[in-house]
């Protein structure tokens, strides 16, 4: 699959920011992605520990709407921030479907968008510990439908585990929906 492949199989990011979903706070995120030798590979943050939501989480880069962007521009002026990913190295493919999220009050909205491979990450320590590359196979490799508490309260989810890395949550949502778009799955 190549990245105009998966283009077609995405939402066009206006009509996807027009979905109303659960949550009161507005974010987004943003999946990069890119083609080498191991086929579309994944970019995600580890966030870093000393954040009041969600520390310590694989997600991919993104953060709650600012006045006056719009989600799309929400999503590259995060991840330029987090990450250090400029934001003309992006070439948005689409959109994926939005979600809210029930603890912690938001309606996230993700942006697939394709960047060069080799680029050299600078996150941004008060809010990034580490960036990860995860290619697509190992992300496939690593599901498993898991048991996980969160706030004392037992669930069973989609999970993905990679380089002993676990992505679950809304992030693993994404995943899961961005596999379902792909013919590796």
């Amino acid at each position: 699959m190549t990245p105009d492949d998966l283009a077609a199989v995405l939402l066009d990011p206006a009509e996807a920011s027009a979905i109303k979903t659960g949550g009161s706070v507005e974010a987004a995120v943003l999946v990069p992605l890119f083609w080498d030798e191991r086929g579309p590979v994944a970019i995600f943050t580890e966030r870093s520990a000393d954040l009041r939501r969600h520390a310590g989480q694989i997600s991919f880069p993104g953060g709650r709407r600012d006045p006056g962007e719009t989600l799309l521009e929400t999503a590259l002026r995060e991840s330029e921030e987090e990450i250090g990913l400029p934001r003309d190295q992006v070439r948005i493919l689409g959109a994926l479907p939005p979600l809210g999220t029930v603890l912690s009050d938001y309606r996230v909205y993700p942006f697939v968008g394709v960047i060069p491979a080799g680029l050299t990450w600078t996150p941004a320590p008060s809010e990034v510990a580490r960036v990860f590359e995860f290619p697509i196979a190992d992300l496939v490799a690593g599901h498993r439908h898991t048991r996980l508490l969160s706030k004392g309260i037992p669930f069973r989810t989609s999970t993905y585990t990679v380089e002993g890395q676990l992505v679950w949550g809304a992030t693993a949502r994404f995943v899961r929906e961005l596999l379902d778009r792909l013919p590796t799955t």
